[in-house]
């Protein structure tokens, strides 16, 4: 219903920021409502994410729907990226070709956005600290209350001077914040989708953890990444020293302790292998062969 409700104020925002843009002449206020839009956007994607996630796994998706939140997120800061870009574009030509701007619309306008933007914002804040899908909306939010902000500022500075390039130069930041914060937070993302190993975890580590149990001979085939965002997983091969093999699932319950108590790895999937049987030239990280 939250959800539902910040949607429903932002729509109804985006259009009176447009309509006033567009009466007033000011491209920060249109800026400003395009952004709006996405806002509300991103709340859709991702409340639906966060209910897709939920499901258990199935026969079609045996690892479950968790990734529906990163892959929304994506989307999510896809969509800012493209914003952003094109509101750039848009304020450099201003500088070009100003434009007149009817000053007391656009502070009126972008003061009530602001007070949207605020509600909005702690409507997600909470969820925003467990959810890379919903911090991408939470983002959304923040930087088009911020762009609110400095749309008031703009608006002001007409009003008091006449200063139509502040216009663009305003529109100019909230594009430059916009695509900050994006690109700073989709990496994070493309990362978990292209199976890389979660940030603050290092390979080498795993490895010597692996090693450092007693029973282990060596280590190859090793993978390690992001199940989604709060869930590691690792694979490995290894090989078991000759004599102990009655002792594998004494072997197999260290390396599980080990790795979940140190680095929070809580699904792993071990295959022993006996020295005459091992992988012949097998490279320890991934499924090559060693060069």
């Amino acid at each position: 219903m939250r959800v539902a409700l910040a949607v429903g104020v932002n729509l109804l925002l985006t259009v009176a920021q447009i309509i006033g843009g567009v009466v007033s002449g000011s491209l920060a206020l249109i800026a400003d409502a395009i952004h709006n839009l996405s806002d509300a956007l991103s709340l859709v994607i991702a409340f639906f994410a966060r209910k897709i996630a939920r499901r258990p796994a199935d026969a079609q998706m045996t690892f479950g729907y968790a990734r529906a939140e990163v892959v929304a997120a994506l989307v999510n800061y896809t969509t800012l990226i493209v914003i952003g870009l094109y509101l750039a574009a848009e304020a450099v030509g201003r500088f070009f070709a100003p434009e007149p701007v009817d000053g007391w619309i656009v502070v009126w306008i972008a003061g009530a956005a602001l007070v949207i933007d605020l509600v909005t914002a702690l409507l997600t804040y909470s969820l925003s600290k467990s959810s890379v899908n919903i911090r991408a909306a939470f983002l959304h939010n923040v930087a088009d209350a911020l762009g609110s902000v400095a749309v008031i500022f703009a608006g002001t500075l007409i009003l008091l001077y006449d200063w139509r390039l502040i216009d663009p130069a305003v529109t100019l930041m909230i594009a430059g914040y916009i695509l900050w914060q994006s690109f700073a937070e989709i990496g994070g993302v493309i990362r978990i989708l292209m199976l890389g190993s979660p940030p603050g975890i290092a390979v080498e580590e795993v490895l010597a953890e692996l090693r450092g149990v007693d029973g282990v001979r060596s280590v190859h085939h090793l993978h390690l990444w992001q199940m989604q965002e709060h869930e590691a997983a690792l694979e490995a091969h290894l090989v078991i020293e000759p004599g102990v093999w009655s002792e594998s699932d004494r072997i197999r319950a260290a390396i599980k302790t080990g790795i979940s108590e140190r680095f929070g790895i809580a699904h792993a999937t071990l295959e022993f292998e006996s020295p005459g049987h091992a992988c012949s030239g097998a490279a320890v990280i991934g499924h090559g062969t060693a060069h």
